[in-house]
């Protein structure tokens, strides 16, 4: 199919070349993306050789966690690599023969920091090599589309990103009401017939469509009951981020740019990252009426806000002073990606957003560090103080942020302590010597340091 003409409606779209290697697949996908950023009404119907192409299936392949739990066939990615040319050979060959079927994903859970349980799908291997290389082809096209204020799961964007992004906001932007929204259930009330027709304003390759279909239908397989549900996306595999983003691209994001631009008396700032998002606002009258609009827009699509999770609050430079005249205490905080955000003030006195570590996080790690301590009691010390290193270092470098050393140096302390008291309990004599412990404190516990820039200088390099 790929030495027949342009099909109609992909003008300046070329297809790949006959022989398809990793250069000439790059450079095809690339044509694609300059499309897309090019013209924001082209429908692409031709995508799919861009998937079954061999060398991205492979790429696709390596890109997989060694390690990841197998779905509801067992498969592991070792297993499946030792004949991996031709399991890859004869999966190209059902996608493009359209025989290749999506397996349902296996039910798991995972413990929120809240105490509850998040159900994640883990797919059949087969099913993510081929959910990556059909997000790859898919980004190219969506990337040029996102907005700016988009920053979940996307190529080359971080959860700092969008962090840093709202304490610029917070501090340039003329903000004194913030909404903290919560959409109940996001991924499980998700409409696959609106989803459809989203992915159909740009995409019309049907043979896309319908493999995306595929996922969506497959359902759940929990204690060997498979279930199917008309709403919902399983979270757990690499497509899912991306449909969100699709669902909410054109659910809240274009909605809401439309929104600030014709009904907004004053600055309005948003940030979103996947299903989480807050915006700002300068006048109490606009957050008013956009909560009421937000509403109605989100029931038009299945959506709802979480009622106890969505609040408005006065935040920004001016809402201490004017809580105080009012006599009611000290501005209202908000949680965004694991920080809680703090109207606070500099040492010369000017606003500034404080962000810490959220609480119920911090002591859910501790509590996950202390498990698994008890658990490796008889382990060697050296095996565990790298453990502990491996720990501390990743907790450092995500929630290492300007102005949060009190919570830092408040997780190395509660961790040196915890480990203390497990090596106490390897010994007859039930203790460890202060000299030893001071040791292997320097050994193996990382002193708490900041691993980001402040948000001002980072954002505005970036930008």
């Amino acid at each position: 199919m790929e030495g027949w003409g342009l099909a109609k409606g992909n003008s300046p779209q070329r297809n790949a070349l006959r022989t398809q290697g990793r250069v000439s697949a790059s450079t095809a996908l690339e044509r694609v993306r300059e499309v897309a950023e090019r013209d924001k009404t082209v429908r692409f119907t031709a995508l799919l050789h861009h998937v079954y192409n061999p060398e991205r299936l492979k790429a696709a392949y390596f890109a997989l966690k060694r390690d990841a739990a197998p779905g509801v066939d067992g498969e592991t990615w070792q297993h499946y690599g030792e004949a991996l040319e031709a399991n890859l050979a004869d999966l190209s060959e059902r996608l493009k023969r359209g025989a290749y079927r999506a397996e349902p994903v296996r039910r798991a859970y995972i413990a929120k920091a809240d105490g509850r349980q998040r159900p994640l799908g883990i797919p059949t291997l087969e099913d993510k090599v081929v959910q990556r290389a059909t997000v790859e082809v898919v980004n190219a096209i969506y990337e040029a589309d996102f907005l700016g204020f988009s920053y979940g799961f996307r190529p080359g964007r971080s959860p700092h990103d969008a962090l840093d992004a709202l304490y610029v906001g917070l501090l340039r932007r003329k903000v004194s009401w913030v909404l903290d929204a919560d959409i109940r259930g996001f991924f499980d009330a998700l409409d696959k017939g609106w989803l459809v027709k989203f992915l159909e304003h740009r995409i019309a390759d049907p043979r896309v469509v319908r493999l995306i279909q595929k996922w969506l239908n497959a359902g759940v397989l929990e204690d060997g009951v498979r279930t199917w549900s008309e709403t919902g996306t399983p979270q757990g595999g690499s497509v899912s981020p991306l449909l969100a983003n699709v669902y909410l691209h054109y659910v809240f994001d274009l909605w809401v740019q439309r929104w600030r631009r014709t009904q907004a008396h004053g600055d309005v700032i948003v940030v979103r990252y996947a299903d989480d998002f807050v915006v700002g606002f300068q006048h109490r009258t606009d957050a008013e009426r956009f909560l009421v609009a937000l509403r109605e827009r989100f029931a038009t699509f299945r959506l709802e806000l979480h009622p106890e999770k969505t609040r408005l609050l006065e935040f920004g430079a001016s809402a201490a002073d004017d809580r105080q005249r009012a006599g009611l205490g000290k501005p209202e905080t908000f949680n965004f990606l694991g920080f809680t955000h703090i109207c606070g003030k500099t040492r010369k006195g000017r606003f500034t957003v404080l962000r810490q570590t959220v609480r119920q996080r911090l002591q859910a790690k501790l509590g996950e560090v202390k498990a698994e301590l008890w658990r490796r009691l008889h382990d060697p010390v050296p095996v565990v103080g790298a453990w502990l290193r491996s720990v501390i270092l990743g907790h450092l470098q995500y929630y290492g942020v300007p102005m949060n050393g009190r919570a830092l140096f408040t997780f190395c302390s509660q961790v040196e302590r915890l480990w203390y008291r497990v090596l106490a309990r390897r010994s007859q004599r039930g203790r460890t010597s202060w000299a030893r412990m001071q040791r292997l404190r320097q050994r193996w516990v990382p002193a708490p340091r900041f691993f980001h820039p402040y948000p001002l200088q980072r954002f505005g390099v970036r930008t």
